[in-house]
């Protein structure tokens, strides 16, 4: 076996969100809530729209797969975190801590990916309404989505396969909730310049790209929506779009704190902070923001209850 691939740490202990034993109750059962409606929420958008035939075209193709992102992001990340509430000693085995960064890698540039594409699936919808369905035909759709899938398979194995090199020979204390790339770098023994250059490389792509299409998307949105004539449906237009901005802004505002400055002058007690966000809140959050608000949805889930009851 060569020697890049080698560690000396079998295992790492996980410290969690915090370290106070009078909060690792109340937190346990706040985010074990935070989960099961995560769960309940993205689980019940893709049944209702594989059961809607009225809601399959892409807009919710689109939210289907974000639905499954977020449900597969909020797993691979939240079990581990509440059995370390639970646990005075929460270990994990190096194995299990690069199939978990792995994971996280892949659902977490998928997520960054899919919005900018909603945001332009959105774009074309609103701006160019008669053309939508000749503009996002199934080979777009299906091509933006292989492409999302792509992109974040490409990124994680790049990380990984980077991160395998590296030595763990001193600390095995990962100062976070999950393995995450620079709590582990901060425990190498050998260079990590190589991951810090391809850390930035590649996350200012996944969200600064992401991030400008979603903005230019919602400039030309916005210009379209005040040209409605009719104040309701002016007010109404914003407020889904405000929704929608302030969803996005959480997600790539917290991701942007986290990978996008020097690992010099990163905390990690700040970066767990910012890390609940993307990895807990959003994907509980992303159900109602962008499905429960619609009025489609609303009436797909009343014919699905009345059907079923």
């Amino acid at each position: 076996m060569e020697k890049g691939n080698y560690s000396q740490v079998m295992e790492f202990i996980l410290i969690g969100l915090t370290d106070q034993p009078e909060l690792q109750l109340p937190l346990f059962f706040l985010f074990l809530g935070i989960y099961a409606f995560t769960v309940m929420g993205n689980l019940g958008m893709i049944i209702l729209i594989g059961l809607s035939s009225h809601l399959h075209n892409p807009m919710y193709y689109f939210l289907c797969n974000l639905s499954f992102i977020d449900l597969c992001q909020s797993t691979v990340v939240t079990p581990k975190m509440l059995m370390n509430f639970l646990l005075e000693k929460n270990t994990i085995s190096y194995p299990e801590c690069i199939n978990q960064f792995f994971l996280f890698t892949i659902f977490a540039i998928s997520e960054c990916q899919m919005l900018a594409v909603m945001a332009y699936d959105r774009y074309v919808a609103i701006c160019y309404p008669l053309r939508y369905s000749l503009v996002m035909s199934f080979k777009v759709w299906s091509g933006l989505v292989g492409g999302v899938y792509a992109l974040a398979l490409t990124g994680a194995i790049t990380h990984t396969g980077c991160l395998l090199r590296v030595l763990f020979c001193k600390e095995n204390t990962i100062n976070h909730y999950f393995c995450d790339l620079l709590p582990l770098l901060k425990l190498s023994c050998s260079s990590t310049h190589v991951n810090e250059v391809i850390l930035l490389s590649l996350s200012t792509f996944n969200i600064l790209f992401p991030t400008l299409t979603i903005i230019c998307s919602y400039v030309f949105i916005i210009a379209s929506i005040l040209k409605i004539q009719s104040t309701e449906g002016r007010s109404k237009a914003f407020s889904t779009c405000s929704s929608h901005i302030a969803a996005v802004g959480v997600f790539f505002g917290s991701l942007a704190f986290m990978y996008l400055q020097p690992s010099s002058v990163s905390s990690m007690d700040q970066g767990k902070v910012s890390s609940v966000f993307y990895t807990i809140i959003v994907p509980m959050l992303n159900p109602l923001i962008y499905s429960l608000r619609n009025k489609d949805v609303k009436i797909a889930l009343k014919k699905v209850i009345k059907r079923t009851f």
